[in-house]
């Protein structure tokens, strides 16, 4: 069958979803895509079993990396209290990574609290003597402020007030190439997988869960569904894609392999696929 790819103009262009994007991220990186997500109609197939897996949280209970629903995620209040767990996402999620960073942790700056950023969090913990619930509240805040919670008892560090650039996450120097191609390495490993909506192992995944798999092996957190990990990231050019990259879809998502492929967990094949890009993809999004 013939493929419809769309091709962009080389340069920085934006695709016409980034306001609503942003938009979606500044609300704490877990809302939809804006009209174009909920305005366009996908039966069957991958796409409305993404969208679905958004609506049912019942069917998310057993991933490793879920992220909180819409109705659920912390407000700039609760942010500003600096209370922080596992789930959250946004600008103060982003300092917090930026600080165990400063303290000899080595995670991407992604603003989104998955399961390195609480490894980094009880390892701080443990070394002040503290409760090890990988929650950040006023105690694991003076320890991180203090040194005395320090992964690296040579180095001093304090809450960056740096926020990330306007329209995607904070890029940091563990985020490269080299991250890139770990993605694209994990992602072939799950060549073949089953297709299994709401799952994201070896045993079954699809397409966000996909993502979920690949980024966590090259040690980076994202967000569980499509429209979260297509928020939480910054939106691109179809010409700036570097392996590891994604390719956006109404309620779809794939891992951009390079020289015009993806591997995604395709619902029409029921399992993990390479080949090339299909149909007019709606974004592209790095986390680079």
């Amino acid at each position: 069958m013939a493929l419809n790819n769309s091709h962009r103009a080389l340069g920085r262009a934006r695709t016409p979803l980034l306001p609503a994007r942003r938009a979606a991220a500044g609300a704490g990186g877990a809302a939809v895509l804006g009209s174009v997500l909920l305005g366009t109609a996908f039966t069957g197939g991958a796409h409305a079993n993404d969208l679905a897996l958004m609506e049912d949280s019942s069917s998310q209970s057993t991933a490793a990396e879920q992220a909180p629903a819409a109705d659920t995620a912390p407000s700039s209040a609760e942010t500003s209290a600096e209370t922080l767990r596992r789930g959250d996402s946004g600008a103060s999620v982003e300092q917090l990574q930026s600080a165990l960073n400063d303290r000899g942790a080595d995670l991407p700056v992604t603003g989104f609290f998955g399961s390195m950023t609480e490894d980094a969090v009880q390892d701080v913990q443990s070394s002040a003597g503290i409760a090890v619930d990988g929650v950040v509240g006023p105690d694991t805040r003076a320890a991180l402020e203090g040194g005395s919670g320090s992964v690296d008892s040579g180095s001093e560090a304090t809450i960056s007030t740096t926020s990330a650039p306007a329209g995607g996450a904070a890029v940091s120097t563990a985020s490269t190439s080299t991250s890139g191609n770990a993605i694209v390495d994990a992602a072939r490993t799950a060549l073949g997988t089953p297709y299994a909506w709401g799952e994201s192992s070896l045993s079954g995944m699809d397409c966000s869960g996909l993502v979920a798999y690949a980024y966590g092996q090259a040690g980076i957190d994202v967000p569980r569904t499509s429209s979260q990990q297509a928020a939480a990231g910054q939106s691109i050019s179809q010409s700036e894609l570097q392996p590891g990259d994604l390719v956006v879809w109404p309620g779809h998502i794939a891992i951009y392999s390079g020289d015009g492929k993806i591997i995604d967990a395709s619902g029409s094949k029921q399992q993990v696929v390479e080949r090339e890009i299909w149909g007019n993809p709606t974004d592209f999004v790095t986390y680079r």
